[in-house]
């Protein structure tokens, strides 16, 4: 691959070769990590603060949780809407940094356990899945 570098005001072209390739899996980003599918490796239970416990006693992989303490800026879906794997549900903001919280699977949701301006904790459950 070539690339083109600039060191004080002269242009260079520079030819390079990847020595080593990077097999690593990265983890997956928000919210893929906070709500788990049943089965998959990725399944393990994560351990939920106290006074967590979703209203409707749905099993971990119907529960998106909170990937990080925070405050609710906007919650873009509702109970009853059906949703595809990626649309945006709420809106978290963390150290001045705003998080898309989006949906890990396609489904239906059967409850949102915040509102805007509502401080969460990692952990907490967010939404639960029908």
């Amino acid at each position: 691959m070539k690339l083109r570098i600039t060191i004080d005001e002269k242009m260079y072209e520079v030819e390079v070769e990847v020595a080593e390739a990077d097999n690593a899996s990265l983890p997956p980003a928000y919210p893929v990590g906070s709500a788990r599918l049943a089965g998959s490796a990725a399944s393990a239970p994560l351990a939920a603060p106290k006074g967590s416990a979703p209203a409707s006693g749905a099993g971990e992989e119907k529960l998106c949780r909170s990937p990080v303490s925070g405050t609710i800026v906007k919650v873009l879906a509702s109970a009853g809407d059906n949703i595809e794997a990626g649309d945006s549900l709420l809106l978290l903001e963390a150290m001045k940094m705003e998080t898309n919280i989006t949906a890990p699977l396609a489904g239906v949701i059967a409850a949102i356990n915040v509102k805007p301006g509502q401080h969460v904790q990692t952990g907490d459950v967010l939404i639960e899945f029908a």
